[in-house]
Order: structure tokens, then C-alpha cells, then sequence
């Protein structure tokens, strides 16, 4: 069974949503052992929808189109899967009293064109999960289907989840598990750890038991996914144990967290576990780590605060460090421990770096200066960083708190 996804709307092609949809059902698939091998989107064009269509079933088993189901004039899936399944489109008049009682139950009036909705392609099947006014839908085109869900992520998610799924699953008849595990790491260049487990993954091609994937991913680190395929969830957790084991024992330290885990998550995990708490000063980063850090779920139990110091006058006014004509490790590390003192940490973590202006022979702006204060005393470390100043931001946060796990041994 190949299932294809299409996701429809202009507002995907000119970048004004990100298309998330898409990648969460391919990963639904994956799990649900449903292979697939393209993901398309198509503009809120009627002719160019029809014709994504049909390509996608030429190829493919079963569709799922994504978006495109609302009750105004650019929402024309339903129209296009009526064209393509050679029917017309009739009243679903359940559906239309559904959507009408949805209005009338939060105190609104219901528009007409609401009623849009109702409006199935002949032959077609409701999906009953209806969370919102869109109603999903089961399309037959001989052997194979299209599968139609709104764009709004949770409304599309619960019909995934309630009956796409399961029936791709029946259709199949074959119920095969892929899996995946996502190691972070941070450290090491894509190539470097392509090159470290090379001779492992020409031992996993050839056993064919899991595939190994990198994805560089910014502040996140460099993803190596972990992928196996098999007929019980059991075989397949085994399986990735197993490999998660050797590439670990390869790569050693540089791996931080796994699946949607943070650096800042494992950090402040470790620090948990120490039952100590974390203060930060920053000028490199802008506020940035402050931010990343109070919005894990476990920043009210460990992390005190931030100092974001935009002006050089402000270190000495709110933390008494006098501004250094340029970054370097003696003021990082002492504003490390004025702020540790300042907001009662028992950690201290400041960054400074240098820019353009105060870059000089051997000083580069990239240049990054990382601060910690323990109790048992403030020290500092410099680090080269490249790209533009948005880059170098994002990986002095991601390095800052790889230093501060390193040199408190926190993971």
C-alpha cells in the first residue's frame, strides 16, 4: 500500500503557512506501516488540483489531500474530487444541520455559504470525526481512494487518527510497524558523523534491518534519525535499541537528547536532578536563551531568570561588571558570576562576543565568549562560530548550554 499526501492552499506555495500537516501524516504513515514515497502541494487552482489528483493516483493507492474544505470561494477540493471521481456534488443535508447546530450552540447565526460543506461528491463517504464544520471524506476512484481532511492541524489530526488510518491499515492488510528515533547531537559537522559510522551503516544496508539519516537542523543540532521496519511494535523497538546502542558507543558524548527533547530540556533536566537552579546573562545571544529556557515545562522548578545587557552600561549598573572595551573571558566570566549572585543560582551561564566593530587580528565577529559560575568558582571559554549575526546567535545558544553540560557533566 503507497499513500501520497497533497496539501492544498496558495498560502503554502508563497510561505505564508508552513505546511506542518504534511509532515506529521507522513510520520503517521510511517508508524502505521503505510509506505510513502511523495508529498505534493498544489495552489488553490481548480485545473491544477484535478491534475495533482490524478497524478498522485497513477502512482499511488490512496491520497489523502489536505486543505482546501471551508466555505469560501478558494476552497474547491471538494469540487475537484467530484471531478475527479466523475460525479456530482449533492446536499449531505446530516451534515449541513450538523454545521448548523455548531453555530446555533456557541450563540452565532450560521452564514449560508456555510452550508458549502455539505456538499459531498456523489459516492463519497463522511468521515465521522467532525471536530469542526469541515467534514472529511472517503472518496472511492476504482481500487484506490482519496482521502480528504480541513487544513486546521487538530481537525485533521483527529480524522488521522480516527479512521484514515485504521482503514488504510484494512485496505493494506498488512500490519508492518516503522519506527523511528531521532539522536541529537551538537559537536560534530553532518560529514563528521557520516564519516564516523560509515562502516556501521554499510553493516546495517547489508543486514537491512534499520537505515541511519542525518538532518542538520540549526540550534537543534544535527538529527541522526534511526529507522526500522517490522511486523510487531516489539520487533521494532528491539531493533532500534540495538542500533541506538552501537551509534552511542561510536559517537559518544556529542549525542544531548532524543526525539522532540531541547538542549535547554536536557539541561535543565540534569540541573533538576542536582536540584540546582540556573541564572543567565547575555549579550551575544540578545535575550534568546532566556527565551529558549523559560518555556521548557521545567523552567519554573529550575530557571531564576535572565539579564539581557543590549547597553555595555547596563552590566555595570545591574550586575556591577564594568564594560570591557571588547568580549573577552574575564568579563564573561565575572558577569557568569554577578549574575549567579544577583538572582541566588546555584549556576551562572553569560555570553559576550564579538562584532564587527570591535573585531580585531585573531578576534573575528563570530568570535563567542561562554561564562559558568558554580560555587566553586566562574571561568571562560571561546568559541568560533560561522554565519551571519542571526546564526551566530542561535549557535551560541545551542554551544553555551553543550558547554554547560560538558563542564557540569549534566548529560
Amino acid at each position: 500500500m503507497r499513500c501520497e499526501v497533497l496539501a492544498i492552499g496558495t498560502e503554502l506555495l508563497l510561505g505564508q503557512i508552513t505546511d506542518t500537516n504534511s509532515s506529521w501524516i507522513g510520520e503517521q504513515l510511517a508508524l502505521a506501516g503505510i509506505d510513502s514515497f511523495y508529498q505534493v502541494k498544489v495552489g488553490d487552482n481548480h485545473a491544477r488540483i484535478v491534475a495533482s489528483m490524478r497524478t498522485a493516483l497513477a502512482r499511488s493507492d490512496a491520497v489523502i489531500c489536505c486543505g482546501g474544505l471551508g466555505p469560501t470561494q478558494d476552497d474547491i477540493t471538494r469540487a475537484a474530487l467530484a471531478e475527479v471521481m466523475g460525479v456530482g456534488l449533492v446536499a449531505d443535508d446530516v451534515i449541513g444541520a450538523r454545521i448548523r447546530q455548531m453555530f446555533e450552540s456557541r450563540g452565532r447565526t450560521m452564514p449560508e455559504n456555510n452550508l458549502l460543506q455539505a456538499e459531498v461528491p456523489e459516492g463519497a463517504t463522511t468521515i465521522p470525526e467532525m471536530p469542526g464544520t469541515a467534514p472529511g471524506l472517503i472518496c472511492p476512484v476504482g481500487d484506490k481512494v482519496l482521502y480528504a481532511v480541513p487544513g486546521v492541524p487538530s481537525e485533521m489530526r483527529e480524522m488521522m487518527l480516527g479512521t484514515i488510518l485504521p482503514d488504510l491499515q484494512r485496505r493494506a492488510g498488512v500490519r508492518a510497524v516503522i519506527k523511528s528515533r531521532v539522536l541529537r547531537t551538537w559537536g560534530h559537522s553532518e560529514s563528521g558523523l557520516a564519516e564516523m559510522l560509515a562502516a556501521y551503516m554499510l553493516e546495517l544496508d547489508a543486514s537491512g534491518q534499520a537505515t541511519l539519516a542525518f538532518q542538520a537542523s540549526g540550534m537543534e543540532g544535527i538529527k541522526v534519525r534511526i529507522t526500522a521496519k517490522a511486523a510487531q511494535v516489539e520487533a521494532v523497538d528491539d531493533i532500534i535499541a540495538r542500533v541506538e546502542s552501537v551509534v552511542r558507543a561510536i559517537l559518544g558524548n556529542c549525542i544531548f537528547a532524543i526525539d522532540e527533547q531541547t538542549m535547554e530540556s536536557a539541561i535543565l533536566q540534569g540541573l533538576k536532578q542536582r536540584g540546582w537552579s540556573l541564572a543567565v546573562a547575555e549579550t551575544a545571544t540578545g535575550g534568546l536563551l532566556s527565551l529558549r529556557l523559560s518555556t521548557s515545562p521545567m523552567a519554573p522548578e529550575t530557571f531564576l531568570g535572565g539579564l539581557m545587557l543590549a547597553d555595555p552600561a547596563a552590566q555595570q549598573r545591574l550586575l556591577g561588571v564594568a564594560p570591557a572595551p571588547f568580549a573577552n573571558a574575564d568579563t564573561t566570566a565575572a558577569l557568569a558570576a554577578a549574575v549567579r549572585h544577583t538572582l541566588g543560582a546555584d549556576v551562572g551561564l553569560a555570553s559576550t562576543a564579538i562584532d564587527a566593530a570591535s573585531a580585531r587580528p585573531g578576534m573575528r565577529p563570530g568570535t563567542v565568549f561562554i561564562g559558568i559560575a558554580t560555587a566553586e568558582g566562574a571561568f571562560a571559554e571561546r568559541i568560533a562560530l560561522p554565519g551571519d549575526r542571526e546564526r551566530i546567535r542561535e549557535f551560541s545558544v545551542i554551544g553555551s548550554l553543550n558547554l554547560l553540560r560538558h563542564r557540569l557533566a549534566l548529560s
